[in-house]
């Protein structure tokens, strides 16, 4: 297992032609997920650099150049502890894996100050989690997306968030996927190994990007030929935000019922059909591999019979 480093946030952005005289915090805000307030902030601050110095929010960018972020830790709200059901798959006194329902958000976010898996987590288990994630994501140490249901991994102590964190850097963390996409598969299984960023189109969505992405590889196989759809399981080597969402897109087989990422949702499930069904981790206390499973919750399997039904 490596060791883990220190290292403050930072993140990279470069001007591609067709942005040249943007100012810079509206250029900012096309390429990052900050507010245009945030980022004036920041620049203010002198976090926004230009070849290690300062730059303005009203600065003109030319392309070619590359401004630096350095992106100080959240002040994160206090979260309220909420009695909302856990379901525990497994627990010890350094790891607790949970199977996460769908519509459930996992932290505090604009929108979701309350009702998520950490107030949850504070009311059922506050006094045991790890504070490596702030206030804001005791224990947290990775997360799935609101309409993502299934295993997640939560540390109850530092020792523990330390040790799967650097598993997560590693690679060596496992987690599976089952979705349902759109169409049917030209291969029947894949690998798609393609950087993945902000969305130029879209500061909300993710994309395959050619510039400022980050390496980003997901393993595919269908698991069954549907009408209009195929059951798919997905592997993934990395995990970067909607990283499975922005991969099937970009195969051209956007998952069924995501709305940002494939349009319409026809099938009105309300929200991205996703599930995360099996996570293997080396426990990093013991050093035992340790591999959980969560059965499809019953949205997916309805779903799954509606359309065999049609078949």
């Amino acid at each position: 297992m490596a060791c883990i480093k220190e290292e403050k946030p930072r993140e990279s952005v470069a001007v591609p032609p067709g942005d040249t005289g943007l100012r810079l915090d509206v250029f900012l805000a096309r390429e990052t997920e900050f507010s245009r307030a945030a980022l004036a902030r920041l620049c203010a601050e002198g976090r926004v650099t230009l070849a290690g110095h300062p730059a303005g929010k009203n600065y003109r960018v030319s392309a070619g150049e590359r401004f630096d972020l350095d992106i100080p830790p959240p002040v994160p709200a206090e979260a309220e502890p909420q009695d909302i059901p856990l379901t525990v798959v497994y627990e010890d006194g350094d790891l607790l894996i949970l199977d996460k329902p769908r519509g459930l958000v996992v932290h505090p976010a604009a929108g979701h100050r309350d009702g998520t898996l950490v107030n949850a987590l504070l009311y059922h288990r506050g006094d045991e989690l790890s504070g490596v994630g702030g206030v804001a994501r005791p224990g947290i140490v990775h997360r799935l997306d609101k309409d993502t249901s299934g295993l997640i991994a939560v540390a109850k102590n530092d020792f523990a968030h330390r040790g799967l964190a650097a598993q997560l850097a590693d690679h060596e963390m496992a987690r599976v996927y089952e979705a349902l996409v759109e169409g049917r598969l030209r291969q029947s299984e894949g690998t798609v190994d393609r950087p993945v960023g902000r969305d130029p189109k879209n500061r909300k969505r993710m994309a395959v990007v050619s510039v400022g992405g980050k390496p980003a590889v997901t393993h595919y196989a269908a698991l069954a030929d549907l009408p209009g759809a195929t059951h798919v399981e997905c592997r993934l080597e990395t995990g970067r935000t909607h990283q499975i969402r922005a991969h099937m897109r970009w195969l051209g087989h956007p998952l069924l019922g995501d709305k940002l990422y494939g349009g319409p949702d026809r099938w009105r499930l309300g929200g991205q059909c996703l599930h995360a069904k099996q996570l293997a981790l080396t426990h990093p206390r013991t050093g035992e591999r340790l591999t959980f499973t969560a059965e499809r919750p019953p949205y997916f399997e309805e779903l799954l019979a509606r359309l065999n039904e049609n078949g």
